[in-house]
């Protein structure tokens, strides 16, 4: 269709003129009966041509119908009654051949089992509007018989629809089946049999013999060719016909026959060559078609077959023979293709393996129990398989059944990766976990057994210090005796020391407290105004003997209330505190900041010392962590007090969070749920200047 988009309109109009006239002079009695009046051709027009110019068209065809008949010496009336009857045809078949169809983009095409359907009741409705409009005629205008000439005419514009429409049709896009030796053949034997054919009178029957060749051709050679071999035949015979020779002359005193029908032989002719042609024409290219598509197909499945190389593809017939064995399935089992064709898959396997495999699936232990039951199960199982070299590999495999359309089994298809070492990694992944959790249990009970003994130890210890201290107490006082200078000097470094020690064994006896029994949170209400004012008594004193620190502090005026343990909060102030005077160099400062926000309570501690390492901040709360600017300046200290601190911390529902620069200080963040209502404290606020102090935010060094 898209060369005739191409074609002039003058050359097609034309073509129409001169087909007009050559069908009305070929036509027994001077054209009444028409021949093989084109209407194919005008119906050709119509598709070829945009729709706002149908109209022009189609006034052009009923003049060129009109003016053929007319000039044939036939009365008006009957030229008029062929002319209209031929716009009605032409228009029916145009518009039935044009249709938008579903799931298709057009009508226009002659491809499928569908638009051949189409084609033949367009064809066959026209015709049928011929027979009705040229019955109708002939009555009225009392020329001829009205069914015969109806019939006749009806029958020879079927033949010219037939034979010229498929040419403005998208015929099937496919080359010739025939090779170029062929094609000269089959073209030279149309050329040469035509006329030997069509010329004899006395034996029209040699005609048919015509219909073979031009079925060659539509099966052999292209499309278009084919259909011009079709229009050059039946031409031919239209030519013969108009000279009063061959099978189909215009004498109406040859074969006998009334006038009226005389044109049915050539139409019947040019109908049999037609319905001949064109569905073995469309039947080819389907074919043609649907091989590519298989090809291509086939050619990417063996593509992506082979490809796959890290995968072993068997392909068996339904008894089990081998008639695939991709290059993965050589790689992974070391047998070429060729030795394994058409052997049965058994040997791939060792007797071992399927009696393990039998024993594992609960079936029989045989070959195809093992099999079958593995095509139900489409996630696959594992499969040992047995290499050519006789070594035995895991497999995963997925084994799936083939069916023809119908369903009817055709064979298997077996799809495997090797996973021999991943499943050895999983073994030794599963051994090294399971001893990993007996190292995890064993460092359990030493860690249980290491704080029991630490528990013990410290309360221990905690007896003879104090005695100790108290002993050394009384030299101090004088009570047994007075001491010299040296040997108060020695008694002081004597006491420190002690309480030092006395200090590290309460740590510890804190720390095996907060683990072993947690803290009990629910028994108490306090004020964390009361808990900051006792830790300030504890602490206050080692701001200014021996150091010079300045200490802030900030409360609000109103409770802040939170429910916990008072000794335990006030250790964790006392903690925090004590961490910020140990780690403060003289001259820098000490900040104690509380606050409240929706739900919590606020408690921040904030110093100019020495800070610590981003690196190291993530250990801070490791129990016996201390930072390396600490050890290498001799700071003294445990490093379990900011491990005690988080402990108390979160068993009071709170979180804490660290916050430092080295050489420029640190802020401890604490935060602890506020009790809301009409609650009772447990606790009292202390009615000395202590309190006033710390409200006001005044500076105590």
């Amino acid at each position: 269709m898209e060369v005739w988009l191409r074609v002039r309109p003058a050359v097609l109009l034309a073509t129409l003129v001169m087909c007009a006239l050559a069908s009305s002079l070929s036509a027994p009695d001077a054209g009444f009966v028409a021949g093989v009046w084109p209407v194919g051709l005008g119906t050709g027009m119509l598709l070829v041509s945009p729709r706002r110019q149908a109209p022009a068209l189609l006034a052009v065809i009923f003049l060129v119908a009109l003016g053929s008949v007319a000039w044939l010496a036939q009365p008006l009336d009957v030229a008029l009654g062929h002319a209209v009857g031929v716009v009605l045809e032409v228009s029916l078949a145009a518009w039935i051949l044009a249709r938008p169809r579903r799931g298709a983009p057009g009508g226009a095409s002659l491809r499928t089992d569908r638009d051949l359907r189409q084609w033949l009741v367009a064809c066959l409705a026209s015709s049928l509007v011929g027979v009705v409009v040229m019955a109708v005629t002939a009555g009225i205008t009392d020329v001829g018989r009205p069914v015969l000439t109806g019939v006749s005419v009806g029958i020879a514009h079927l033949a010219g629809q037939l034979v010229v429409t498929p040419f403005f049709l998208r015929p099937p896009e496919h080359g010739a089946v025939a090779r170029g030796g062929e094609r000269v053949l089959q073209w030279s034997i149309v050329v040469l049999a035509a006329p030997v054919l069509l010329l004899p009178t006395a034996a029209p029957a040699l005609i048919f013999l015509a219909i073979p060749i031009l079925a060659w051709a539509a099966l052999r050679i292209t499309p278009w060719e084919s259909m011009a071999q079709l229009v050059g035949v039946l031409a031919f015979a239209v030519v013969l016909s108009s000279l009063g020779r061959g099978p189909f002359p215009s004498d109406p005193q040859i074969f006998g026959v009334p006038v009226e029908i005389q044109g049915v032989l050539l139409s019947g002719f040019a109908i049999t060559c037609a319905i001949i042609v064109v569905p073995l024409m469309l039947r080819v290219g389907e074919y043609i078609g649907a091989a590519r598509a298989a090809d291509a197909e086939r050619f990417l499945v063996t593509n992506i077959v082979d490809s796959a190389t890290g995968v072993a593809i068997i392909v068996t017939d339904e008894i089990g023979r081998i008639v695939r064995f991709n290059p993965g399935a050589e790689r992974l089992l070391g047998y070429r293709a060729d030795e394994v064709l058409g052997e049965f898959t058994p040997f791939l396997h060792s007797a071992d393996a399927i009696s393990a495999k039998a024993a594992e699936l609960g079936v029989a232990d045989d070959f195809v129990s093992v099999i079958l039951t593995m095509v139900q199960e489409p996630d696959g199982s594992r499969l040992r398989f047995r290499r050519k070299d006789g070594v035995e590999r895991t497999h995963n495999v997925t084994i799936t059944q083939l069916t023809d359309p119908q369903g009817r089994p055709t064979g298997y298809l077996s799809t495997s990766e090797d996973v021999t070492d991943s499943v050895a990694a999983q073994e030794a992944l599963r051994a090294a976990l399971a001893a990993e959790q007996q190292a995890v249990e064993r460092l359990r009970e030493v860690d249980a057994v290491k704080d029991a003994f630490v528990s013990t130890v410290s309360h221990e210890l905690r007896t003879p210090i104090t005695s100790i201290l108290g002993y050394l107490e009384l030299l101090d006082d004088g009570s047994l005796g007075q001491l010299g200078s040296h040997q108060r000097d020695a008694l002081a470094r004597v006491m420190s020391n002690s309480h030092r020690l006395l200090a590290l064994i309460d740590d510890l006896l804190t720390l095996s407290r907060v683990a072993d029994h947690g803290v009990q949170v629910a028994h108490e209400v306090v004020d964390l105004r009361t808990i900051i004012g006792a830790a300030l008594d504890v602490v206050g004193p080692s701001l200014s003997v021996p150091r010079r620190l300045e200490l802030s502090t900030a409360v609000p005026q109103d409770r802040v209330a939170v429910q916990g343990d008072a000794d335990m909060l006030e250790r964790v102030v006392v903690n925090l505190m004590s961490n910020a005077v140990k780690f403060t160099p003289d001259g820098g400062s000490i900040a104690v900041e509380l606050g409240t926000g929706e739900t919590d309570a606020v408690l921040r501690v904030t110093d100019t010392g020495i800070g610590i390492p981003v690196e190291e901040q993530g250990q801070l709360f490791t129990r016996f962590f201390r930072s390396s600017l600490a050890l290498g300046q001799a700071i003294p200290g445990s490093g379990l007090g900011l491990s005690i601190t988080r402990s108390i911390v979160e068993r009071h529902g709170g979180s804490i969070a660290v916050t430092s620069t080295v050489g420029a200080g640190t802020e401890v963040e604490v935060r602890l749920p506020i009790v809301r209502g009409n609650v009772q404290d447990s606790t009292t606020v202390v009615p000395d200047d202590r309190v006033d102090r710390v409200a006001d935010g005044s500076s105590t060094r």
